[in-house]
């Protein structure tokens, strides 16, 4: 199992106070397995075993707890009195009107509650007006590349080209048959596919769906709307309509498969509502769609350091100064930091066209070029760093 030591230290800060833990994320990304080592780690700091209650609704065991009154039945029945009880539902979302139960078992003492989910969807509706203000979101990545490296060792640079082809998803790291992986790859996507997008949304063109997913797969890091995608698709002899369109790139949001940032007018101060930039979850599976590309590595680099931005807590928007655009501004509470990436600025032009946004930029917030180049250069207090000691950092 790989220690995922950002995300266990969440947990642990957490623990014992009177607040739901809800950890989301794609399937596979190491959310089961990081409920398994924190319960193994309050074992170890003394907890008793009984005390921990685990159910997994993946396992076939606990189908019949699938209904929520079965569901509170089963835990209360297991509750240690006058000691700390962990609860442990894994995969939450595969009970309806689950909340009843999570809500029941919150208003006791001696409780804490950790969840997982597996589609945005659970925080719709009745979850968020029931759990409203009662619950901390998680929100869990497949590996950042400093995990994968720790995992894989060896020479940074022959490391990093392995997570840029293979992705981060736990298991799959380890898997070295390039057929064993691809077709683990396979499952997850069709997985998340079928079961958090076709099946909770009730889709019936399939290949549709497909051919969003590939459109957005090419298009990582380029504005586009919901009509451009409409318009592309019709073109191509697929006739669909901009409302069908913006319901299944929804549906891939809620599935934890994509990611939307939206732009911001730094000279004007405002966000923009539309043009939106789309990345996808993980590399190893934007491969398996398209196969392996080399000619965008610029984009594929931005997709792996917005990733990078959101597993260190930022907030992100694509940063538009007049013509002009900047790939990320990142914020958290009184911080900003504005970022250019490419994947070489050796080029007068290329250089040109990554720090002259950056230049233009009055304030005094940090500006970084992250860039493959081995030999940074920088100006203006615009720092170039290279991007693999940049996602290397703690």
């Amino acid at each position: 199992m790989v220690n995922r030591k950002d995300y266990m230290d969440m947990l642990t800060r957490m623990k014992d106070h009177k607040v739901i833990k809800v950890i989301t994320g794609v399937r596979r990304c190491g959310k089961s397995t990081l409920l398994q080592m924190f319960q193994e780690s309050l074992m170890k700091a003394g907890t008793e075993e009984q005390c921990c209650i685990s159910v997994n609704f993946e396992d076939l065991r606990f189908e019949k707890l699938k209904e929520y009154h079965r569901l509170y039945e089963y835990i209360m029945d297991r509750l240690v009195p006058g000691k700390m009880n962990y609860i442990f539902l894994d995969e939450i979302q595969a009970v309806p009107e689950f909340q009843k139960a999570v809500d029941s078992l919150y208003l006791m003492e001696h409780v804490d509650i950790y969840l997982t989910g597996s589609n945005a969807y659970m925080f719709s509706g009745e979850l968020a007006t029931l759990l409203s203000g009662r619950y901390i979101e998680i929100r869990m990545l497949p590996l950042s590349f400093r995990e994968y490296y720790e995992i894989v060792g060896g020479e940074k640079h022959a490391a990093f080209q392995s997570y840029y082809r293979k992705g981060g998803f736990p298991y799959a790291a380890s898997i070295q048959d390039d057929m064993v992986r691809t077709e683990y790859l396979r499952g997850i996507f069709h997985t998340v596919l079928l079961k958090d997008v076709v099946e909770r949304k009730k889709i019936t063109d399939v290949p549709l769906l497909e051919a969003v997913v590939r459109f957005l797969s090419d298009n990582i890091g380029n504005t586009v709307s919901v009509k451009k995608i409409a318009d592309t698709l019709t073109s191509s002899g697929r006739k669909t309509t901009t409302v069908t369109i913006d319901g299944y790139v929804q549906a891939l949001k809620d599935a934890f498969i994509l990611y939307e940032t939206g732009r911001y007018d730094i000279k004007g101060k405002q966000y923009l509502k539309s043009l939106e930039k789309y990345y996808l979850v993980d590399m190893g599976l934007r491969n398996l769609i398209l196969g392996e590309r080399t000619m965008d590595v610029g984009h594929i680099m931005e997709n792996i350091v917005y990733l990078e931005l959101l597993r260190r807590g930022y907030r992100i928007s694509i940063g538009k100064l007049g013509n002009l655009e900047v790939d990320f501004i990142a914020q958290k509470e009184d911080e900003k930091i504005y970022y250019q990436v490419a994947a070489t600025v050796l080029d007068p032009s290329t250089y040109e066209r990554e720090f002259g946004p950056l230049k233009k930029i009055s304030d005094n917030y940090p500006k970084y070029v992250l860039s493959m180049d081995e030999f940074p250069m920088g100006e203006d207090g615009i720092n170039q760093v290279n991007v693999i000691d940049f996602l290397l950092e703690e």
